[in-house]
């Protein structure tokens, strides 16, 4: 199947000079339709700022990202900001949830941008809410939610509407292991109707969903491989690619 996200030697510097630090150093990855890869490494080794890289949110120092054929670069920030509306589901670590908006709101905000009527985004909201176990509390504000509720829904923004590409920063840190689970077959669900995930983690268990696993050191791909047999394999094989 054809790739929904492409990098092809993307490299990430920040700062200049001796002050100069490279997130990312040519940075070559492919995700097909309908597959999850999973992507480890030690902290600071560039596995987030490749997903913001992936999902436009920043712009690579040397490289180039596509989207389903479309070349990031040659985006106007407005182009690149309607592909992410329509196309990218983000889950960040840090839920980024705007608190003036109820749960539901949050999740329809972005489909009524695009211009989706609505009580047709509101249906939607309330269905990705159900979803992820929250129809209840579609009213309810940020901070009225705990911190597990406020990832699912984050999780349930990212999901709704027909995104090709799925982008997550450790998903399911916030969530115990059942509902943890039920996020990770959420995002396989979506694999399954065609769109392309990459999941960030430090969890090899959460590792073991993925189609092919991707080890990150230095900025660098060091490693990349289809699914382990379990955990333990996981985190073997990290530390030998990593001699």
């Amino acid at each position: 199947m054809s790739a929904v996200l492409e990098m092809r030697q993307v490299s990430k510097t920040y700062g200049s000079g001796t002050a100069a630090v490279q997130a990312l150093d040519a940075v070559d990855l492919a995700v097909r339709a309908g597959e999850l890869v999973a992507v480890m490494g030690p902290s600071g080794s560039g596995k987030s700022t490749l997903l913001t890289i992936a999902g436009s949110l920043e712009e690579p120092s040397e490289g180039e990202v596509w989207i389903e054929g479309t070349a990031l670069s040659e985006l106007s920030r407005n182009k690149r900001a309607r592909l992410r509306r329509r196309q990218i589901g983000y889950v960040f670590q840090d839920f980024n949830l705007l608190a003036g908006l109820t749960a539901v709101e949050n999740i329809t905000m972005p489909l009524e941008l695009d211009g989706m009527k609505a009580k047709q985004a509101r249906r939607e909201g309330i269905r990705a809410l159900e979803e992820v176990g929250l129809a209840d509390r579609a009213g309810s504000f940020p901070d009225e939610l705990s911190g597990g509720m406020r990832q699912r829904v984050a999780i349930a923004r990212a999901l709704v509407g027909d995104r090709r590409l799925l982008l997550a920063d450790e998903p399911t840190g916030a969530l115990d292991s059942d509902s943890g689970e039920g996020v990770m077959r959420l995002i396989r669900g979506a694999c399954r109707n065609g769109a392309a995930a990459v999941l960030v983690t430090h969890d090899a268990q959460l590792a073991a969903w993925a189609d092919r696993v991707v080890f990150v050191r230095d900025g660098r791909v060091i490693d990349a491989g289809p699914e382990p047999e379990g955990p333990e394999s996981l985190l073997s094989s990290g530390r030998e690619s990593g001699r």
